[in-house]
């Protein structure tokens, strides 16, 4: 098995926005916001080579939406998911599973295309599985208000159009998505940020390896109450963040972060005033 960061691309969300209540004054510290309070995010997925498998973890924004969407978000760089297969030797019609870990529009935005004619809508993986679980998939297509503006139908709804849309079957991941692998992937699915966001946990090379999604965007919401004002239950999201940074810390567990532009993967550690960042890496330094 081989593992791959992919950097689909980087954009910019309002920094008040990623921390809720936390005052500027101390966010700002580990993520400076530009003149428009704006912060540097990143959309990173993470592609697993596992036999004649290709399976690749989220697929961010992509590029279908129009200028006007994509001007609300800054986008920045020169990384793209086609470049960077490339770069791996791998084409997108070269993965056999896209794992979801949610619907939102910078999670899952990538999966889906304009077809030649700009007529419809197509998968951008035209020979993948598209994962998701069936209680996310019901939140996604039967929206609230809140999130409604991030569930957008045209990267939802042609992935069960497409036929090739599949869901988990029990909690712990066990379905087709594993059959016949050692892959060793377990999946904590977690309520805050979205119902029933699915976070994967990977060991690969004698490390345990943690997709964080939404659960931890960047180092810089490591603290407890730093808690994205996105999330739809925050309080909740202390809960989960709370037991699963204490893991994290005690079981040395390496967190892929797919948010934060600045690193690709941390360890935590305990101390007295909580959990806090230990170290940082980029995935080379760890994995090559």
């Amino acid at each position: 098995m081989q593992l791959y960061p992919i950097e689909t691309g980087n954009f910019k969300l309002d920094g008040g926005a990623m921390f809720g209540v936390v005052p500027k004054s101390l966010w700002n510290r580990t993520n400076p916001a530009d003149a428009n309070n704006m912060i540097d995010m990143a959309a990173r997925s993470l592609l697993i080579e596992d036999g004649d498998r290709l399976i690749l973890i989220d697929t961010g924004m992509g590029n279908k939406q129009s200028d006007k969407f994509f001007g609300y978000y800054y986008l920045w760089g020169d990384d793209n998911i086609d470049k960077s297969l490339a770069k791996y030797g791998f084409h997108r019609d070269d993965i056999t599973d896209v794992f979801l870990t949610h619907l939102h529009f910078d999670h899952c935005g990538g999966s889906i295309q304009w077809n030649k004619d700009m007529t419809g809508y197509e998968p951008a993986f035209k020979n993948a599985r598209f994962w998701s679980n069936k209680a996310h998939w019901k939140w996604a297509t039967e929206p609230n208000a809140r999130e409604k503006a991030s569930f957008l139908k045209e990267n939802i709804l042609p992935l069960e159009e497409s036929g090739q849309l599949q869901f988990m079957s029990t909690p712990s991941g066990d379905s087709d998505f594993l059959e016949n692998s050692e892959l060793g992937f377990d999946i904590l699915y977690v309520d805050g940020h979205t119902d029933k966001q699915m976070i994967p946990h990977l060991k690969y090379k004698g490390r345990n390896l943690v997709f964080m999604a939404d659960l931890l965007p960047t180092v810089g919401h490591i603290p407890l109450p730093y808690v994205m004002g996105y999330d739809t239950r925050p309080l909740l999201t202390l809960e989960e963040k709370a037991k699963f940074l204490d893991r994290a810390a005690s079981e040395e567990l390496f967190l892929f972060l797919e948010h934060d532009a600045h690193h690709q993967i941390c360890t935590l550690k305990h101390t007295e005033k909580g959990v806090r960042l230990g170290d940082t890496y980029t995935f080379d330094e760890i994995f090559n």
